[in-house]
């Protein structure tokens, strides 16, 4: 905890349905939900630009915060049913919970069966920096914060004439990486979580890259070494930290990611009668440990790290979607309901966009900014900087789907390093309208490598560096390079999926805080070349938990009843830049990426 003495933070906020500019306050109670008649009057739903990034943000990045029983939309045909449902009717209609648990923040959504939101909750946390390149998450705080969404999120449905009843089931989606050590008999942490960008393990995984057979690896399970996966963060910990090394050495040490820690607590930890340790096949193959085929952990990934199974308790790898194996919530407002989906963040991105089909993809604008490519039920290795990774695994004599994954460390956080530590604007929101301000970027370039460069890249040493700066350079000019250093980076990571697949994509499906820029999605098309597809309700990680979860229990049957799901309102942006020009820019760019390097030479900072 920080000394502010403010545990975490309710956000509500509102949304001009018009202009799709969001207007976000922070308060520390939430919102009293507005009325039926209010509801059925108005139509008012509230969303929040640019805030949960999982990764996974969000990370997940999605940003919506508090949704008070109404989607987005002004035409009260598109309420969800309720409203004016009898109480007969209300008896039998199923709703599906979703938390998802991002970097920043935590919600807890209610969808019907139409994939509406109609009830939420969001609380937003503290961010750990207790040196430079660590970034740590409190556990117990994250499982309060989760705790208290659903509390407030169900004393909103309630409201609305709903209970716990009408919840068929629930999913959880979670920032991935992010890793949470805590002892067996106790069930109590040993040591903060390691978030997923953090960087301390710089010197270790230099060290690693020099191990025999380290070079095999990605073809075992689909990840490059880095400091990103759970493996390394894990291994400095049992080095590093004397209370997660003795646990180890005792064999109660229990080790997993934020969805394995929440299962855990939500089914009531050591106390339970059977304590649930699972953790899905989407999380499990961001750990290095899981071979990507088989779904399962191998002995000779766990080897290359010097992890002995005898020591430690690893979660049981389960498919992301199952009535039983998840168990059930064990107290609170959802007291006896199933936990049966769960995904990590961005495979949920996916699977809440119905990316269902091979050749499809998505890219999840958060704290930093995530696509994913379904490439089928056969896993494809990159030859070109991406990663391999499990899209989904549905279970029930499905085959897993997987996908390639271009990751980018810095999107919707390179706008709050403009806001937080450069004061040129007081509300994130606010980037775009700065950015408008000038008519193109005057010249300047920000590689925004706070922590390296991710896919396709995976440049180690570089740093934030800003090009091309003048007299004349205006703080709307820097504001926009920031946004245009996401979507060239996404043209990266598209221009390898093209390679990788043979395959040339036609359209981006879009979701996260920061695609609510039109702006930058303009710009994301122009710099692409192909269209940018963005849905109305943009709450697109959060459903595909839902999704998962409701797949499992009854709530929907097949992927054909999912087709119809979140297709209203969808806005396309399409390529208006000239061909020649856009690929000038884009060699700025690439050039401005090889200045960028080296800047880390000397590695007594590593730690």
């Amino acid at each position: 905890m920080g000394d502010s003495g403010e545990p975490f933070r309710t956000i509500t906020a509102a949304m001009d349905t018009e202009t799709n500019a969001t207007f976000a306050t922070t308060t520390t109670t939430a919102d009293a939900p507005p009325s039926l008649d209010e509801l059925a009057r108005t139509g008012n739903g509230t969303f929040n630009g640019t805030g949960n990034g999982n990764e996974n943000g969000n990370g997940n990045g999605n940003g919506a915060s508090d949704f008070n029983g109404s989607v987005p939309r002004h035409h009260e045909e598109h309420l969800p049913r309720g409203i004016h449902e009898t109480e007969e009717e209300i008896k039998h209609r199923w709703f599906v919970g979703s938390i998802d648990q991002g970097t920043t923040s935590s919600r807890f959504l209610i969808f019907n069966g139409e994939g509406d939101p109609v009830a939420s909750h969001q609380i937003e946390f503290e961010n750990l920096y207790p040196k430079s390149g660590w970034h740590e998450h409190e556990p117990l705080e994250l499982l309060a914060s989760v705790e208290e969404c659903i509390e407030q999120a169900m004393r909103k449905f309630s409201d609305m004439g709903y209970s716990k009843s009408h919840i068929r089931s629930i999913g959880i989606t979670n920032q991935r990486e992010t890793t949470v050590v805590w002892d067996s008999n106790t069930g109590e942490p040993l040591y903060n979580a390691v978030v997923w960008p953090d960087t301390r393990t710089k010197a270790l995984v230099r060290e690693l890259k020099s191990r025999a057979h380290a070079n095999t690896l990605t073809e075992l399970c689909g990840l490059p070494l880095s400091t990103y996966p759970s493996s390394v963060k894990l291994l400095w910990l049992i080095q590093n930290v004397e209370a997660v090394k003795q646990a180890y050495e005792e064999g109660r040490l229990a080790f997993g990611t934020v969805d394995s820690w929440l299962i855990y607590r939500l089914n009531g930890g050591a106390k339970a009668e059977k304590p649930i340790h699972v953790t899905d096949s989407t999380n499990a193959s961001r750990t290095m440990f899981m071979n990507l085929r088989t779904l399962q952990y191998d002995d000779r990934l766990l080897g290359f790290f010097g992890i002995d199974r005898t020591k430690i308790h690893l979660p049981t790898i389960v498919p992301s979607s199952d009535p039983e194996c998840f168990g059930k919530v064990a107290s609170g407002a959802l007291s006896g309901v199933s936990i049966a989906g769960c995904l990590g963040d961005q495979s949920s991105a996916l699977v809440g966009q119905c990316g269902f089909s091979p050749g499809q993809a998505k890219n999840t604008y958060g704290t930093g900014c995530f696509l994913l490519y379904n490439v089928g039920t056969e896993p494809v290795i990159s030859k070109y900087g991406l990663l391999a990774t499990v899209a989904y695994d549905f279970g029930g004599g499905r085959k897993p789907v997987y996908a390639l994954e271009g990751s980018i460390a810095v999107a919707g956080s390179g706008v709050k390093f403009l806001m937080n530590n450069l004061g040129f604007v007081d509300q994130s929101s606010k980037i775009t309208e700065l950015a408008e301000s000038v008519e193109d970027n005057g010249g300047v370039v920000f590689v925004t490598a706070f922590s390296g460069l991710f896919a396709p890249y995976w440049i180690d040493d570089a740093k934030g560096t800003l090009f091309g700066i003048t007299q004349h350079t205006s703080k709307g000019h820097i504001a926009r390079a920031t946004l245009e250093a996401t979507c060239y980076q996404t043209k990266a990571i598209l221009d390898a999926m093209e390679k990788d697949s043979n395959h040339k994509l036609e359209s981006l499906a879009v979701d996260g805080g920061l695609s609510n820029s039109d702006l930058t999605m303009q710009t994301q098309a122009n710099i692409s070349g192909i269209r940018v597809d963005r849905p109305a309700m943009r709450e697109t990680t959060a459903l595909g938990a839902a999704i998962a979860a409701g797949l499992a229990t009854g709530v929907w049957s097949e992927l054909d009843d999912l087709k119809e799901v979140n297709q209203v309102g969808r806005r396309v942006f399409v390529p208006e830049m000239d061909r020649k020009e856009a690929q000038r820019l884009v060699r700025k760019w690439e050039q401005a990426v090889e200045m960028s390097r080296g800047w880390l030479k000397d590695h007594s900072e590593d730690g």
